[in-house]
């Protein structure tokens, strides 16, 4: 099989990329979508999972131990089922899943995802690790420096569309007319991903394009509760992950806003910067990461200034901004799993005039549960008029308790209204 074993793993050669297709789990599947079809210019097949439900968890736990953090355990259980339910040459896939080489128990999904696999029979499959940290390497999966900025175009596109959608959706007088224009722009992106050549011109022209037709959807003026959804990373943003909340608040009648990925990745950058200030390491590396932080956020300014523009949707804080927010309530040191962005989005939402937030977070996640949790009530003492719940997301957590505590929360929003 051309298969080559090192430290205890199985490596993804350069003969595998050529036959193998790349199993990769859901999470923001507007922004996966355009993601890995830019990086299949180079060469590489993927499957982005959409299995979801009851099966998915029961193939976790079966796989998992269940006090294993709920993301790993969504995670895992989904290609676990994938590679059980789905019609895959188990020898000619692989399996994809990020590290971001934190503190956070997530840098160690890979080694539960590989027990995993073994214990199902199914050791031979090969993982990927997709790293920026040199974490693990892999000779047949490779992101190299010249293919960042466009991978930074993906998010960008995927962070305007979720902000759109979200601006849109609750108001539409056309029932769909949202969800279509999601559907077109995604399939333009990953057409035009697709091809080898994209330039920044293009980028630009196109978010005056999207804003544009989206500007045209019929919106009703009515007034309606805003909700913002924060917390740890993968139950914010999967669907599969926090029960589908975005849908159960929309159906609720409320406008929902979610920070976005580029806000995460500005985060992992910045806090390499700050590791330098704070504490003198990684200096061989800081004006690298400084560099691509001023990248990042020149790039992030272009949109914002589109938006704005056009006058139509309220564009996000920049992240300079967004960075500054946490002062006095919680250390720029604090960076295991969300650290403090998840403090800083909770005032970021609240500055936007989006009291009302939905602080989700997998169970017995101690980092998310002190600057998320733990940060509610110096938060509420500073904005009287905040209105946060804190909703904890578990394999033997009750849909319809979570979905209550919720209503209440949208109550008591409607209210002061």
């Amino acid at each position: 099989m051309g298969k080559e074993f090192q430290e205890n793993r199985i490596i993804f050669t350069k003969e595998m990329k050529k036959e193998y297709t790349i199993l990769v789990p859901t999470m923001l599947p507007i922004h996966f979508e355009i993601m890995l079809s830019y990086l299949q210019t180079f060469g590489y097949k993927f499957d982005l999972l959409t299995n979801s439900g009851q099966a998915v968890i029961d193939a976790g736990l079966r796989c998992v131990h269940n006090d294993t953090c709920y993301p790993a355990l969504l995670v895992i259980g989904q290609m676990i089922n994938a590679i059980e339910t789905k019609n895959y040459d188990t020898h000619k896939i692989a399996l994809l899943i990020t590290q971001t080489g934190g503190g956070c128990r997530a840098s160690n999904y890979i080694a539960l995802l590989r027990k995993a696999l073994k214990k199902a029979g199914y050791e031979y499959i090969p993982v990927i690790s997709l790293n920026f940290s040199g974490l693990e390497s892999n000779p047949g999966f490779k992101i190299t420096l010249p293919m960042i900025p466009k991978m930074l175009y993906t998010v960008l596109y995927g962070d305007l569309l979720m902000m759109l959608r979200n601006q849109c959706l609750p108001y539409e007088k056309n029932k769909g007319e949202t969800s279509s224009l999601i559907d077109k722009w995604t399939k333009i992106l990953v057409q035009q991903m697709s091809s080898s050549s994209h330039s920044y011109k293009k980028v630009l022209k196109n978010y005056r394009l999207i804003i544009d037709d989206f500007a045209h959807i019929e919106r009703e003026k009515v007034k309606k509760v805003k909700v913002g959804i924060v917390g740890e990373i993968f139950v914010k943003f999967s669907p599969l992950g926090n029960n589908n909340l975005e849908d159960f608040l929309v159906s609720e009648g409320a406008e929902i806003k979610v920070p976005g990925l580029l806000g995460f990745v500005c985060y992992c950058v910045y806090n390499s910067i700050i590791d330098y200030k704070l504490y003198g390491i990684n200096k061989k590396t800081y004006l690298a990461y400084k560099m691509i932080y001023n990248l990042i956020l020149s790039k992030e300014k272009d949109m914002i200034d589109i938006i704005k523009e056009e006058g139509t949707f309220s564009p996000p804080l920049p992240f300079d901004t967004i960075a500054s927010l946490n002062e006095g309530f919680v250390g720029s040191g604090a960076k295991m799993g969300e650290g403090w962005l998840l403090t800083a989005e909770m005032i970021e939402l609240i500055k936007e005039d989006v009291p009302n937030i939905v602080c989700t977070q997998p169970f017995g996640c101690l980092p998310n549960h002190i600057v998320g949790k733990g940060m509610m009530n110096p938060i509420k003492k500073k904005y009287p008029n905040v209105n946060i719940v804190a909703i904890d997301y578990d394999s033997g957590a009750s849909k319809i308790n979570q979905e209550n505590r919720i209503k209440l929360m949208l109550a008591n929003a409607k209210e002061k209204l």
